[in-house]
């Protein structure tokens, strides 16, 4: 029931026919400058409650595999107990960003362009698997779950934005297409569903400090412009909204993308059942 319901909550977010097919450019947008900011704002940061279970994990050294890695914001701040790092992405203009502050870190590291679960074949076990801000992103969690467990000899660490993300456009979507989008699922959705595939998983909560993701403000609203499928002759309309929702314009941040409540599921694969 909890994996149908989280099967299903996702596939609610496919955007109309009738609005994508007046798209002028494609709403899947992957904001780069923002990833890798991310990576490079929490080198310089203290570790995460998600870092925290990582570095808890690796017990000072241990081989670590990071699923969906973008530029490495879940991985590399653990660098100092990770004696070889793989990170796996399908973007590989961010696999290069990950490989180039990698090997600055004198990480051991192999970067490898696909999708997981199927890119498991491609890998080597490791002692520890992070998975950041990519379990809503997966609707059939059974596979991509059972290859985490199959591939991760101590530990699963997996972070999650307490709600879907893109619900933080929802009131745009209200405004400008006058429909109502989805309000799940969340991180309890993925913890049920989670405990039905047989894991136990430790479940931590916490909140990111707000952070300027976006260099300029202009920025935010030509990323949310396209996200919301209208053309750029309503970029003023979508500054304004943002605006009203009370966006800070000197911080502006990726709505959408990982969200300010956040949560740490983790797990140890001999574990599950």
């Amino acid at each position: 029931m909890a994996l149908r319901e989280w099967r299903e909550q996702l596939e609610a977010w496919v955007i109309p026919e009738e609005i994508l097919a007046k798209a002028p450019e494609s709403p899947w947008v992957v904001p780069r400058d923002v990833f890798v900011r991310r990576v490079d704002r929490q080198l310089r940061a203290p570790a995460t409650p998600t870092h925290e279970a990582v570095l808890e994990a690796l017990d000072g050294a241990g081989t670590l595999i990071d699923v969906g890695a973008g530029a490495g914001a879940a991985s590399l701040p653990c660098a100092k107990a990770i004696t070889h790092l793989t990170a796996i992405d399908y973007d590989a203009g961010l696999l290069a960003k990950f490989a180039a502050r990698a090997l600055e870190l004198g990480v051991p590291h192999l970067a490898v362009r696909g999708v997981w679960p199927e890119a498991a074949k491609d890998v080597q076990p490791a002692d520890v698997i992070v998975c950041g801000h990519v379990l809503y992103n997966v609707p059939d969690l059974a596979p991509f779950v059972a290859a985490l467990n199959v591939n991760a000899r101590r530990r699963v660490v997996a972070e999650v934005a307490e709600a879907h993300p893109l619900t933080e456009l929802n009131e745009l979507w209200r405004r400008f297409h006058g429909i109502e989008r989805p309000a799940g699922p969340t991180a309890d959705d993925a913890v049920a569903a989670l405990r039905e595939l047989g894991v136990e998983p430790e479940v931590l909560r916490w909140r990111k400090k707000p952070s300027k993701e976006y260099q300029r403000f202009d920025e935010l609203v030509e990323v949310t412009r396209r996200r919301l499928c209208l053309p750029a002759e309503r970029t003023a309309e979508v500054a304004d909204a943002l605006r009203a929702t009370g966006v800070d314009e000197s911080t502006p941040p990726d709505l959408g993308s990982s969200g300010r409540a956040v949560v740490t599921i983790s797990w140890s694969p001999e574990r599950s059942h």
